[in-house]
């Protein structure tokens, strides 16, 4: 595509929030959509049968058309305050599920399955009692499950809509920097030392663009502040464990405060009879979890992950988040490390010998058997293991001797962009939203940014 120089929005980013922001926009505003990774179509996962990434081009999982979450498990949580705060964003709850109603119908018109999971009604109030019992909390959420394996074609469609209503998209290119004088945005300049000028920008790179993101706000003195990252383990089990749990709620959220050190850990992300994958970043490798809705497992695996916050003189989560990964991929040999909970227990590294014998068999292979507290922070691995114990109270076998643990899941917000009700940063005309921007934690909330976003902009239009 022979892009123009100049165009009345430039959205960085195709994930989510830059969809959804370039939906709002379209056939009203002359849109370009940049993104580092491809088209959808050309997006290959060969990973996403049994969970093996070794011949993939780690982008193609992280970036392109859709983003990361095209190769995620594709639940949307509808409700406005899982995966962030749309209510405290708009100041406005009832605009807050609005939007949350929003989005998914435009994903239902793009070809998200009808089927809703809806928690059971008096199944809930006993999950409840017996979380409350041990301390914790469990929070039920309306759910449509697309799956991984449905959630391409899904983009795709998204996709031909925009281009068939003038949106353009410029793929394989890398924004370099933005064009910013006299504090407003006027642009954007490529890799290659290309500008190409706009009215409004938003950015939206997803979390693959947290560094980079990082970097900008930097360069350029925009208003941001530090966001908490959520560091921990991909937990695997039988599915018969997880089974009446995940019957009353698709994919269940627990919330848990540890006894030591009185931290927030979570569950996220369960995959029903799912797999187990590797998600591969510029210098460090993570895991993530699969669920198709026409394959599945024998297994069922679920993030149960800390939240970190940092305070003076060490504020940059992204970077510790970052480093803590980096050591990980080098105790892995460039592999995710994977320890059964009961060597965890008694302080001993998992062999290839014990996950042999191992009762529950990983549907992830390219793993490196190991000692995960050898990869993660002693208060990170105590958090873990008492946070897991509570969880065995509320779901008996949970973190049994054979239950695995794959190391290390890490989920980057990047810097949090200090925005207005819109969505507009401290620059003029520079907008933002997204997982990237430190603005959502999920796929309907990073969606939900987005529309704020185009919103914000026809306002100033």
């Amino acid at each position: 595509m022979m892009q123009k120089k100049e165009y009345d929005v430039i959205i960085v980013g195709a994930g989510p929030a830059g969809m959804f922001a370039a939906y709002e926009l379209a056939e009203k505003l002359d849109v370009l959509v940049i993104d580092m990774g491809r088209d959808i179509k050309e997006r290959e996962c060969k990973m996403k049968r049994r969970g093996i990434c070794t011949h993939c081009d780690p982008c193609d999982i992280m970036c392109g058309v859709g983003g990361a979450g095209t190769y995620s498990d594709g639940t949307l949580n509808l409700r406005p305050d899982i995966g962030g705060d749309l209510a405290e964003q708009t100041g406005d709850p009832e605009y807050a599920w609005q939007l949350v109603d929003y989005v998914d119908k435009v994903f239902l018109k793009y070809g998200a399955p009808d089927h809703l999971y809806i928690p059971k009604g008096d199944e809930v109030e006993q999950l409840k009692r017996r979380a409350a019992s041990v301390g914790a909390r469990f929070i039920e959420i309306i759910q449509r499950h697309i799956g991984s394996d449905n959630a391409p074609i899904v983009i795709a469609n998204f996709e031909k809509d925009m281009k068939d209503k003038g949106v353009l998209f410029l793929l394989n290119t890398k924004v370099e920097d933005l064009v910013i004088e006299e504090n407003t945005c006027t642009g954007v300049v490529l890799k290659d030392g290309t500008k190409i000028s706009s009215r409004f920008t938003i950015i939206a790179p997803g979390r693959v663009g947290a560094k980079w993101i990082d970097e900008i706000l930097h360069k350029h003195k925009i208003e941001a502040k530090y966001a908490p990252i959520d560091v921990g383990v991909r937990v695997e089990v039988p599915s018969i464990i997880m089974d009446p749990i995940t019957f009353i709620n698709h994919d269940p959220k627990f919330h848990i405060q540890t006894k030591t050190y009185d931290d927030f850990v979570r569950t996220f992300c369960t995959n029903e009879r799912g797999f187990v994958v590797k998600e591969e970043y510029e210098d460090f490798i993570a895991t993530n979890g699969h669920s198709m809705t026409n394959e599945q497992s024998e297994n069922t695996n679920f993030a149960f992950i800390v939240r970190v916050e940092l305070t003076e003189p060490i504020e940059n989560t992204v970077r510790y988040g970052r480093s803590i990964a980096k050591l990980a991929t080098t105790i892995g040999g460039g592999k995710p490390v994977i320890q059964r909970m009961g060597d965890l227990r008694r302080g001993r590294r998992t062999t290839e010998k014990r996950l042999k014998k191992n009762q529950v068999i990983n549907s992830l292979k390219d793993v490196t058997p190991g000692d995960i507290s050898m990869a993660l922070p002693h208060r990170i691995v105590t958090d873990i293991r008492e946070g897991l114990d509570v969880l065995n109270e509320i779901i008996p076998g949970v973190a049994s001797d054979s239950t695995l643990l794959y190391a290390p899941e890490i989920k980057f917000y990047s810097m949090q962009v200090i925005v207005d009700r819109d969505m507009e940063s401290s620059v003029k005309n520079l907008f933002a939203a997204g997982d990237g921007a430190g603005l959502s934690r999920d796929i309907v909330n990073a969606a939900a940014t987005g529309v704020i976003a185009g919103r914000g902009i026809l306002k100033k239009v």
